[in-house]
Formats: C-alpha cells, sequence, structure tokens
C-alpha cells in the first residue's frame, strides 16, 4: 500500500480523478496514505485496511477511514503536533511486527473523541496510540500499560 493523491471533493476509484475548472486558483491535492492494520481496532473486527487523509490544511489532523464503504471513519492527531512530550515506551513486540528496526521511525496517532460535539473538549487517547511504520504502511493500535498516559487527554496546542 503506498500514498494516493486525491482532489478535494472525490473519491478514490480506478479511473483518474476529474479536474474541475474554476476561475479561481485550484486548491493543492488531499495526501492519502493506505494503512494495513495487523490487528483490527477493537470493536472493529472486519476492518484492518485504512486510509489516513488530511481533515484540514495545516497536516495537524486526520481521518483514519476504513476503506470499506460502510466502515468506520475516526478523528486522529499526530502525537508530535500536540503532544512534543509525548514519548512512550513501545512493546518490542509490537516493534518487530510492524517492521520498526528503530522506534524513531514510528509515526504515532491518536484517536480523538468530541464529546457531544464540543471541540473545545476534545480529547486524544495517548494511552493506546496508532503506530505507523511509514516505509511499509503497516500501523497497529497499541495499548500502553504504562498510567502515565492518559485516555483522555485534553487536545490543545
Amino acid at each position: 500500500m503506498g500514498t494516493m493523491t486525491l482532489l478535494p471533493g472525490t473519491l478514490p476509484s480506478s479511473a483518474p480523478a476529474p479536474v474541475r475548472a474554476t476561475a479561481a486558483v485550484p486548491a493543492p491535492p488531499v495526501q492519502m496514505q493506505a494503512l494495513s492494520l495487523s490487528e483490527p481496532l477493537p470493536g472493529f473486527p472486519g476492518h484492518r485496511d485504512y486510509v489516513l487523509v488530511p481533515a484540514e490544511d495545516g497536516g495537524r489532523i486526520f481521518w483514519l477511514q476504513s476503506v470499506a464503504a460502510d466502515g468506520p471513519r475516526f478523528l486522529a492527531v499526530p502525537a508530535s503536533a500536540y503532544f512534543p512530550e509525548y514519548a512512550p515506551r513501545l512493546p518490542d513486540a509490537a516493534c518487530d511486527e510492524l517492521g520498526l528496526g528503530d522506534v524513531a521511525d514510528a509515526r504515532l496517532y491518536c484517536l480523538v473523541t468530541v464529546p457531544d460535539g464540543d471541540v473545545a473538549s476534545a480529547t486524544a487517547n495517548l494511552r493506546a496510540p496508532v503506530v505507523v511504520n511509514p516505509a511499509t504502511h503497516q500501523a497497529r493500535q497499541v495499548v500502553l500499560l504504562d498510567p502515565a498516559h492518559p485516555i483522555r487527554r485534553p487536545l490543545r496546542r
């Protein structure tokens, strides 16, 4: 699996994405990264293939979207962008499974909860990051045992 380029407002298909002619400067293509989860996310046993799609232009908020038409979609943030001090100890078995020779090569994403649509109350799950090997596009949600990493940390930049 690799990186796909889509124009805003289009969906993946085998045909080239249509181009919309406008008088304005066209928006830059949206970069999507295809991910294959080695284990499904808890509660979603039938979904292992996802795409990570930027939800805004700054690359600080993403949708982790199942490729299945009826699949789940999660809001996710790169841990380093919101929590620069976040450096969890990842289990060796998870790193080996993902083919990470060096844990520093991993990209960590935290799933976000927005209770009742209240963005100001959004929290990120630092206890169970989605760990991605950017070279192979393999990923896995890793549940950490360290209680220092909360399940609901306020999402502030």
